[in-house]
């Protein structure tokens, strides 16, 4: 979520049409256009935009799963690809 406006305690977050009061109780520096990542309306850590961008793909591929859309364009770098186990669980 990106701040919109803060007091240094309460923030009103907007993501996408969504918009909520979260706590920034947590942030040490929680200003207005931060990225956020909120759970359960407490923005537990601050993002930088590239990081807030995947998050938010992600999310964005997850609502085309569930609305049986295509999403293969949010997965294009697991197309095609056999999953590997790590070396500790061969």
């Amino acid at each position: 979520m990106t701040i919109v406006e803060t007091d240094g305690i309460v923030a009103l977050c907007k993501y996408g049409n969504e918009q909520r009061r979260v706590s920034v109780m947590l942030l040490s520096d929680a200003s207005a256009g931060a990225k956020v990542l909120v759970h359960i309306d407490t923005a537990v850590r601050l993002l930088d935009e590239n990081e807030a961008r995947l998050i938010s793909e992600a999310l964005e591929g997850l609502e085309a799963t569930l609305n049986g859309q295509d999403c293969d364009r949010f997965f294009a770098d697991l197309i095609g690809h056999e999953p590997q186990l790590p070396e500790h669980l061969r």
